[in-house]
């Protein structure tokens, strides 16, 4: 039975610890940003199609 309250205690502790640094991201402005994410996923093949390629020949050269 004292293992009951023993485990009791320390989620009572680890939820303490876990609404603390959840305030503390909120302030601060960990969560700010709302519209880049969601508009990432819309450009993301744009994003890979831009990298430049690069010659095979020119890497053999040197």
């Amino acid at each position: 039975m004292s293992v009951i309250y023993l485990l009791i205690c320390i989620s009572i502790v680890l939820a303490v610890i876990f609404l603390y640094v959840f305030i503390r991201a909120v302030r601060n402005g960990q969560f700010d940003d709302d519209y880049t994410p969601s508009v990432r996923m819309l450009f993301e093949d744009e994003l890979k199609k831009d990298k430049p390629k690069t010659n095979i020949n020119s890497e053999n050269q040197d």
